[in-house]
């Protein structure tokens, strides 16, 4: 299978990302990395960015996505049959919601859904029951838009932050081929 996987910029979760992106490339999946501009050039206390893209391409020895131009011919050209946001930030989830597409995981997600495949979204928000909770609505009644079961991950510290369970993914891509949505949706704390 081919599979598009898509870091924004939820920096703290990356190494959880790449644990599960080694995992799929294991199964013999081939799986093209997709970088936001945050993500491929914002370097953070988590780590240097040129790094994060390094252990992705070398992970799954293929060139990362980096540019708008790069992956707009994902769809027009038929190149992935799923693609994986992980993490998908609040600000993702706007402009996804409200039909922005002004970069190159934007870009990848709606140049992907023209062709009727499959989306799945794994949140890593700290708005996501404030601020991010009507894009949520809005993407989870979406045709093809899926989601990563997620929870809420420190609900004394920061009530409003969720978080997908990202190692679910591998497992729950046969049921995105199908069309379902997993279930529950909401994990327990």
């Amino acid at each position: 299978m081919r599979i598009g996987w898509a870091f924004c910029g939820s920096f703290c979760t990356f190494e959880r990302a790449l644990g599960v992106l080694k995992a799929l490339v294991l199964t013999g999946e081939e799986v093209t990395p997709v970088f936001s501009e945050a993500a491929c050039q914002t370097d953070t206390r988590f780590g240097k960015a040129a790094d994060w893209v390094f252990k992705a391409e070398e992970i799954t020895g293929r060139a990362a996505i980096r540019t708008i131009a790069q992956a707009e011919p994902i769809g027009p050209k038929g190149l992935l049959d799923l693609l994986i946001v992980a993490p998908a930030t609040g600000n993702t989830l706007a402009k996804l919601a409200h039909g922005i597409t002004d970069g190159t995981v934007t870009m990848a997600c709606k140049s992907h859904l023209r062709n009727g495949r499959p989306l799945l979204l794994a949140l890593s928000t700290n708005d996501g029951l404030s601020g991010s909770a009507p894009n949520i609505a809005a993407l989870m009644s979406r045709k093809h838009v899926y989601f990563v079961p997620y929870r809420q991950d420190d609900a004394a510290g920061k009530p409003a932050s969720l978080v997908a369970g990202m190692e679910m993914i591998p497992e729950l891509i046969p049921q995105i081929l199908q069309g379902v949505q997993p279930q529950p949706v909401l994990l327990p704390a």
